[in-house]
């Protein structure tokens, strides 16, 4: 039983006229940046949803990714991936980190674009954008980048089956250097995502698997090789490190079970999520190194399914998201702010699932003070679908799910913006969602 509505806000406009392949928010700022087939970028406004800037000229083929790099002052760097086997980076200049969010600089503040969104402001907009360096490497498509938590490094992977690791040198004159290409994946490398914190990466592909990928002594290689989808793994996504179930079906227990998750979670690190060919939604959690050090002897008690090759790290199948999609799914988001998962695919369908607590009988909260932590179970959660939207882009296939915050400024204190869901489908439309829960609850 849904216990939300998914509601259309707004469609971006003026949309693509081509497919459009993914939205990238930005970290800070209410814009969100779209790549299309037509060979462009186009930044939006998530305040007015209308067209802010079209980046174009520097790639041959469809744009099929880009990310924001993270911490930056002064400018707003780009990374994007082109069907072209190359990686753009882009610049602009800007006053976010010296003016207040930098939004009227980004049009977002009381000057606005005209409404027909493609004038003047647009244009003039255009010329400040510099096609700062081009990433050459990749022998074939490029699928997805994504930049690490300090946004000193750069993840591409590509049809190649190949995966390289960049870092930007910082000096001044847009210098990268290549410090990794890894190449174990057995297929296309379909997405690369970087944990939230930590420089460790994660990759997901054709061969059906989904690969971890952590630096050694100044050499990155793979620490763990999970498997489990019975097909093309299209997308993962990272668990926000401040993530807590909802405690609505826990009832007084609520606080107990959340500061149980807390400490157990601490040793394990977030949890991976997973969407594939397949049709599921999987959970993966990391067995602490407590735990994994135990068995590693013959390797007995670790099923083979998930025991990785390189036995640095063990990830094991948590959970088996309700199967809610008939075909495909292409993109799965786990918001950082709420916890809430959003999936969407070939259906043209728009799942959200929440994650509950729930009251196990064989579990106390009487466990002995002197036990390994390591040792006490997590407490028992379970996902349920909260909303459901079909035909979210009429006929069409839905490639992409982002989580992402409207305002940035101007909103009280305390107050972080009202979160979004920003889907965008073959049709090159890019439509803003808003949740709206149901007072009776869960």
């Amino acid at each position: 039983m849904t216990a939300a509505d998914l509601t259309l806000l707004s469609d971006l406009t003026p949309p693509s006229l081509e497919r459009t392949w993914l939205t990238a928010p930005h970290p800070s700022l209410p814009i969100v940046a779209t790549c299309s087939s037509d060979k462009t970028v186009r930044v939006y406004s998530l305040t007015n949803f209308r067209l802010l800037s079209t980046i174009s000229g520097g790639h041959k083929r469809s744009v099929r990714t880009c990310a924001w790099k993270p911490h930056v002052q002064g400018e707003s760097v780009l990374a994007t991936g082109s069907f072209d086997a190359t990686v753009g980076i882009w610049r602009r200049w800007d006053s976010y980190g010296q003016a207040e969010g930098g939004a009227e600089v980004w049009g977002l503040g009381s000057e606005t674009l005209n409404s027909n969104g493609a004038n003047n402001p647009e244009e003039e907009d255009d010329e400040e954008w510099r096609f700062a360096v081009l990433l050459d490497g990749h022998d074939s498509e490029v699928k997805s980048v994504s930049w690490s938590p300090s946004g000193m490094l750069l993840a591409t992977c590509s049809r190649d089956k190949s995966i390289w690791i960049w870092e930007d040198l910082d000096d001044g004159d847009n210098n990268f250097e290549t410090v990794a290409v890894m190449q174990e994946h057995e297929g296309d490398v379909k997405c690369v995502v970087w944990h939230p914190v930590e420089e460790c990466l994660a990759s997901a592909s054709y061969d059906d698997t989904i690969r971890l990928w952590r630096e050694d002594i100044d050499d990155w290689g793979q620490v763990a090789c999970i498997k489990g989808h019975a097909g093309t793994v299209w997308h993962v996504d990272w668990e926000g490190v401040d993530n807590v179930p909802s405690t609505t079906a826990a009832g007084e227990k609520g606080t107990s079970l959340s500061n149980d998750w807390k400490d157990r979670r601490t040793l394990a690190g977030p949890r991976l999520v997973s969407c594939s060919d397949d049709r599921t939604i999987r959970i993966w959690r990391r067995q602490p190194k407590e735990q994994q050090s135990q068995p590693q002897l013959g390797s007995v008690g670790i099923p083979s399914i998930i025991r990785p090759t390189g036995a640095d790290e063990t990830w094991e199948e948590e959970m088996v998201l309700p199967q809610m999609h008939e075909l495909s799914i292409y993109a799965v988001a786990w918001s950082k702010r709420t916890g809430l998962l959003a999936s969407v695919g070939a259906d043209g369908r728009i799942v959200v699932y929440e994650e509950l607590f729930m009251i196990a009988p064989t579990q106390t909260m009487d466990t002995d003070p002197l036990t390994d932590p390591s040792t006490i179970p997590l407490p028992s959660t379970q996902w349920v679908v909260i909303a459901v939207m079909d035909g979210a882009h009429g006929i069409y296939e839905i490639n992409h799910v982002a989580w992402a915050r409207r305002a940035d400024r101007g909103q009280q204190k305390g107050n972080e913006g009202e979160e979004v869901l920003v889907t965008a489908a073959d049709d090159g439309s890019i439509k803003v969602w808003t949740l709206n829960r149901k007072c009776s609850g869960l």
